[in-house]
């Protein structure tokens, strides 16, 4: 059997070389000829599985009969013309959740930090409840924050009166956050779901966060909005037109990154041992590998704090020692000016360096700091006392 791997797809060759020959491709590079002597595939979201290009890899002879996805969004493939053809495909919801929580409290951090306020005195709306917005929900409840959940599709299925409609989070938040996937039609489309209108309407100072998909954003009046009243913060990881980004947009924002929120190597670790189990079961195969065999040592697994620092401070320093999102921004900023919006986008992802989860850090506290216990504990990371 040939697989055809996304070359950013972590420990491909040990997961998938078991089950059969494996085919390492950068994942924009991914056409009917690569497609043609395959017989599997497996690909993150960079790579456009469209009807068009699945029924020109058959007709050009190729035996494709299972397509796996090591990502939680699957916007980016087309299911149906995969089903149309009996061709088995798999996602794996949740893989990169947590990551992608981590960047969001990270990015919060750095601008209270920049711009002189406390995360625990903002408002924050939340758009988009699904496996990360639900993390993202628990985990600033936990550190006591007012939150408000905007998901029309689950208000409908469950009939709760626990959500708000957009509008009202527009209104009332200080902080918005994008984690919705990519509808183009229907009731509770997502294309453009903050349009000229709603950009319009968010209040000066607000925080706008989008680490959902470029899409579900107008960029164009994102960016007039941002450079003529220049009274919002962007924090952007997502963008229109992926790899060739708007340059105007990324100096305008804030925070601005190559569309590395859940790019945690714990994260993609999870999303191909995912696809790796249900590609053995497709094939009838035993997965032998287990999560726990893929996944070093953390490099920081663990650190002491003492009593005298404040609870933020104590936050920030604990985020930072695993994930800094800094250096994502100041990597974008850098590599999109050396060679290009494209091809410096997509060297940021393609060279990401390490980073781990905040669950990977054991944090000790010493007598006096006991009282740092159940903020750290809220934000992920793990807690012991001296």
């Amino acid at each position: 059997m040939r697989i055809i791997v996304d070359a950013n797809v972590p420990t491909a060759e040990a997961c998938f070389g078991s089950l059969g020959e494996v085919v390492s491709v950068p994942g924009r590079e991914i056409d009917v000829h690569t497609l043609r002597d395959a017989d599997a595939l497996v690909i993150r979201s960079i790579t456009r599985l469209d009807a068009s290009l699945i029924e020109a890899a058959l007709q050009a002879g190729s035996r494709l009969r299972f397509v796996g996805t090591c990502t939680i969004g699957t916007d980016h493939v087309d299911q149906a013309a995969l089903a149309h053809h009996g061709i088995a495909f798999v996602s794996a919801p949740g893989c990169n959740a947590e990551a992608v929580v981590d960047y969001v409290l990270g990015s919060l951090s750095t601008l209270a930090e920049r711009q002189g306020w406390r995360l625990a005195e903002r408002r924050v709306g939340i758009v988009g409840v699904g496996n990360v917005g639900g993390r993202l929900l628990g985990r600033l409840q936990a550190l006591d924050i007012e939150c408000l959940a905007c998901d029309p599709p689950r208000a409908a299925a469950e009939r709760s009166d626990g959500f708000h409609d957009l509008d009202t989070l527009i209104a009332d938040c200080d902080v918005l956050c994008l984690h919705t996937p990519l509808v183009h039609e229907g009731p509770h489309a997502t294309h453009h779901l903050l349009d000229a209108r709603r950009l319009a309407e968010l209040a000066p100072e607000t925080v706008l966060l989008n680490a959902g998909r470029g899409d579900c954003v107008d960029g164009a009046a994102l960016r007039q909005r941002l450079a003529g009243r220049g009274d919002l913060t962007a924090v952007l990881d997502v963008w229109e037109e992926e790899p060739a980004i708007d340059a105007a947009l990324r100096d305008l924002a804030e925070i601005a990154t190559p569309h590395i929120a859940g790019y945690s190597l714990d994260g993609k670790l999870r999303g191909t041992h995912h696809i790796y189990r249900a590609l053995a079961r497709h094939v009838g195969l035993p997965a032998r590998l287990t999560l726990a065999d893929l996944a070093p040592a953390p490099a920081l697994p663990a650190l002491t704090l003492d009593d005298g620092l404040a609870t933020e401070e104590a936050l920030r320093l604990c985020m930072r020692a695993v994930y800094d999102v800094r250096r994502d921004h100041d990597s974008l900023w850098r590599e999109t000016r050396r060679q290009g919006l494209a091809k410096g986008f997509d060297a940021c992802r393609t060279r990401y360096p390490l980073r781990r989860e905040f669950s990977t850090l054991e944090v000790t506290l010493r007598p006096g700091a006991e009282e740092l216990g159940p903020v750290l504990e809220g934000a992920g990371f793990r807690l012991s006392l001296a």
